[in-house]
C-alpha cells in the first residue's frame, strides 16, 4: 500500500479502541517518526484536514468523520495531502446516515474478524451503519434449531461486534424476519405448527407471536441500537396456505397490516424502533404482483393502517434512470411514511460482484435520494445462491457509494469526478487498486453484450459440458479468449501483493473459463465428424487440463471461504465443486468407452440444443441459480 507513513502523535481517548482497529489493519503505514497526524474534536459535522509544516492536524465532528478523514489521508488524496503547500481539505456529510447491509444468512456466516475488518473499512469510507442481516443465525434461548448447524452468532459474538462497531463510529443493528424467508427455520419439524407455507410465518396465531417476542429479543438484545429491520419483505403467498385452512379466506392486505401491527406493538414494548422492507405494500397493490409496477395503487385506507413509527425501506437494485427512483421515493411518501432507501452493490449469486452494473445504479440512486432529500440511504450486499462470492469484491462498490455520500453538490453531479475519487480513496481505505478490482467484474461482462446484472461466469462455470444446457445463450468464438485477457490481466494485478493479491481468485476463475468454454464446441464438432483423433484429444489432454484448473480453484475457494465465513456451508459450496469434478471424469471415461467402441453413441452430443432465455445471443439473459444451470432436471 503506497502513501505517506503517518505517526498518531495527539487524538481523545474516544477515538483509541478504532485507531489501534486501523493501525492494526494497516501497520505498514503507521510508525514512529511517519507524518505527525493529530485528531480533535470539533462542533462541526464532517472534518477539515489541515497540512502545516509539522504534519497534518484533522478536526472532526462526529467519530465516523474522524475515521472518514483518516481513510482520504491514507489515500494520499485531496488539495494538500501530497506534500504540496499549506492548505486544507473538508467534507461533510450529505446524509445522517450512510450505511451498508451484510447478509451473514444465505449459506455463509461471516468469521468475527471478517466483519471487524469489513468494518474498518467501512469506516475508513465514512460508512456509519451496518445491518447485519440474520435470517435464522442468531441465538434464541429455547430455540435450539435456530441457526442449526448454520454457524449462528452466540449474544456475546453479537455484543463484541457491537462494541467494535462502536468504537469507529458505526451503528450495528439487526436485520431479520418476521413475515417471510423463514424457510430456515420452518424447514424443521419442531416448527410446524407455526408454518402458512414452508417459508411464510403463520399470521394471527397467538404461537407465532410468543415466539416472535422471543426471536425480536434475542436479535436485538445484543446491540446498542434500538433499531430493528424486521424485514416481511417477499412474502408472496401470505395467507394461502396453513392460514386459509385455519382462519379462511382474507384480503392478503389486511393479513399483512394486522400482522404488522402485532409485530410492531411488540417493538414497542421492547423499545425497538423497526424497519421493514416496503415491496409487500407495492406487490399486494399490483395486478402482476411487481414491486415495481408503475400502475400500482393501494386499495383505500391500507395506507392509513401504517404505523406512522415505522419505516419503510424503499429496496430498488435495478434501475439506472434517476427519474423512476424519484417517482418510488414519491410513492414511498404517499403512504404517509418518510422512506428508508436501499440500493446494492450487486454481490449475490456471482464469484465478484458486478461492479459496472452497481455504478449504474448506484448513481443514479443517490442523485435521486440527495435531490429528493432523503436522510438515510444503505448498500445492500447480498449473498442468494450460496454465498460463492467474495464479499470484499464488493468494497469498489462501497467506495463509490459513499463518495456519493460525502461529495459536494457540484461534484456528486459529475459521475467521472466521483468514480475519480473513489479510486484515489479505494487506496487509502483498503489498499487495492480499485480499476483493477473493477477489471475483475469482467467475469460477468462478456464481448458485444448488452450491460446487465446477468451471471455467465457462474452459468459457464457450473454448466455441464456434456449436456450443453446453455451452449446456446452464452458461448462464442470470442469467450475463450476474453476470459484468458481477463486471467492474465488479473495475475498481474495480483502479483503486487496486499490487498490485490485477492484478485488472483478472479484470475483463477477466468482460467477455469478460458478452457472450458472453448471445450465442449470441439468436442460437438469433432463427435459430428466421426473425428476420433480430437476426440482422444479431449478425453486424454483437455478435459484432465481442466479438471486440473478446476481443483486448484476449488481449493482456493475453499481457503477463502475458511478465511471469509465460519466453515458451516462449505458442504454446499464443495457439492458443487463436486458435482463438476465428477462430471469431467465421467465425460472422460464415456469418450474412452466409445473410441474402445464400448458404447456406440453419445446421445448428449446429438441432442439439437436451444437457448434457455428467448433472448438474441448479443443480450445477457437473466441471472441463474445453480439448480437451474447444472441440470433441465428440477431434481438437482
Amino acid at each position: 500500500m503506497s502513501g505517506s507513513v503517518f505517526e498518531l502523535v495527539e487524538f481523545p481517548e474516544e477515538l483509541g479502541p478504532g485507531l489501534g482497529a486501523v493501525a492494526g489493519a494497516f501497520p505498514g503505514r503507521f510508525s514512529m517518526g511517519g507524518l505527525a497526524l493529530r485528531l480533535e474534536p470539533s462542533g462541526d459535522k464532517g472534518f477539515r484536514i489541515t497540512r502545516n509544516p509539522d504534519g497534518l492536524r484533522v478536526a472532526y465532528g462526529r467519530r465516523i468523520d474522524a475515521f472518514r478523514a483518516l481513510g482520504v489521508a491514507l489515500g494520499d488524496d485531496g488539495p494538500g495531502l501530497s506534500g504540496q503547500p499549506p492548505t486544507s481539505f473538508a467534507q461533510s456529510p450529505r446524509f445522517d446516515s450512510l450505511g451498508l447491509m451484510l447478509d451473514a444468512s444465505r449459506n455463509g456466516v461471516y468469521t468475527a474478524g471478517t466483519l471487524r475488518a469489513l468494518l474498518v473499512r467501512a469506516a475508513l469510507m465514512g460508512l456509519d451503519a451496518c445491518m447485519l442481516y440474520m435470517e435464522d443465525v442468531y441465538e434464541v434461548p429455547g430455540e435450539s434449531f435456530f441457526g442449526y448447524l448454520r454457524g449462528r452468532y452466540s449474544a456475546e459474538e453479537l455484543r463484541s461486534l457491537d462494541d467494535f462497531a462502536y468504537a469507529l463510529g458505526i451503528e450495528l443493528f439487526p436485520c431479520i424476519q418476521s413475515l417471510g424467508h423463514l424457510e430456515q427455520i420452518l424447514q424443521w419439524p419442531a416448527y410446524g405448527e407455526y408454518r402458512d407455507d414452508e417459508s411464510i410465518i403463520l399470521a394471527e396465531d397467538p404461537k407465532t407471536y410468543e415466539l416472535l417476542e422471543r426471536m425480536i429479543a434475542a436479535a436485538s438484545g445484543p446491540f446498542r441500537s434500538r433499531r430493528i429491520n424486521l424485514g416481511m419483505d417477499e412474502a408472496n403467498g401470505i395467507g394461502q396456505g396453513a392460514y386459509r385452512r385455519r382462519f379462511g379466506d382474507r384480503r392478503p392486505f389486511d393479513i399483512m397490516n394486522d400482522h404488522l401491527a402485532k409485530v410492531r406493538d411488540i417493538c414497542v414494548r421492547l423499545g425497538l424502533k423497526p424497519l421493514i422492507w416496503s415491496d409487500m405494500f407495492f406487490r399486494l397493490g399490483s395486478a402482476t404482483k411487481g414491486y415495481y409496477d408503475p400502475a400500482w395503487s393501494l386499495p383505500e385506507g391500507v395506507a392509513d393502517r401504517i404505523p406512522k413509527d415505522l419505516r419503510l425501506v424503499y429496496w430498488d437494485y435495478y434501475h439506472a434512470d434517476y427519474g423512476f427512483y424519484v417517482d418510488w421515493i414519491g410513492r414511498h411518501r404517499e403512504m404517509g411514511t418518510e422512506p428508508f432507501v436501499a440500493l446494492g452493490s450487486w454481490s449475490w449469486n456471482r464469484f465478484w460482484s458486478e461492479l459496472g452494473f452497481a455504478s449504474r445504479t448506484i448513481a443514479p440512486g443517490m442523485r435521486a435520494c440527495r435531490d429528493e432529500g432523503i436522510r438515510e440511504v444503505v448498500l445492500t450486499n447480498w449473498g442468494d445462491d450460496g454465498m460463492e462470492v467474495d464479499i470484499w469484491s464488493a468494497l469498489p462498490a462501497w467506495q463509490l457509494f459513499a463518495e456519493y455520500g460525502w461529495a459536494s453538490e457540484a461534484r456528486a453531479a459529475d459521475e467521472a469526478s466521483i468514480e475519480a475519487a473513489a479510486a484515489a480513496r479505494f487506496r487509502g481505505s483498503t489498499g487495492g487498486d480499485y480499476a483493477a478490482w473493477v477489471d475483475a467484474a469482467g467475469l460477468d461482462r462478456l464481448p458485444g453484450a448488452e450491460e446487465k446484472h446477468a451471471n455467465p461466469s457462474k452459468v459457464l462455470l457450473w454448466a455441464d459440458v456434456l449436456l450443453g444446457l446453455w451452449e446456446e445463450q452464452y458461448h462464442t468464438a470470442e469467450l475463450p479468449r476474453h476470459y484468458a485477457g481477463l486471467a492474465s490481466r488479473m495475475d498481474v494485478a495480483a502479483s503486487r501483493g496486499g490487498a490485490d493479491s485477492r484478485l488472483a481468485f478472479p484470475a483463477q476463475i477466468a482460467r477455469v473459463l478460458a478452457l472450458k468454454t472453448s471445450l465442449r464446441p470441439r468436442l460437438e464438432k469433432a463427435y459430428r465428424e466421426g473425428n476420433k483423433a480430437a476426440l482422444a484429444s479431449v478425453a486424454r489432454v483437455e478435459a484432465p487440463a481442466l479438471l486440473r484448473e478446476l481443483e486448484t480453484l476449488w481449493r482456493m475457494h475453499r481457503a477463502l471461504w475458511l478465511e471469509e465465513y465460519k466453515p458451516f456451508g462449505l458442504e454446499v459450496l464443495e457439492m458443487r465443486y463436486g458435482f463438476s469434478r465428477i462430471r469431467l471424469e465421467s465425460l472422460s471415461e464415456r469418450l474412452e468407452d466409445y473410441l474402445a467402441g464400448r458404447a456406440s453413441s453419445i446421445p448428449e452430443l446429438e441432442t439439437e440444443l436451444g437457448a434457455v432465455f428467448p433472448l438474441p445471443p448479443e443480450k445477457a439473459p437473466e441471472v441463474s441459480g445453480f439448480r437451474r444451470i447444472a441440470s433441465p432436471s428440477r431434481i438437482v
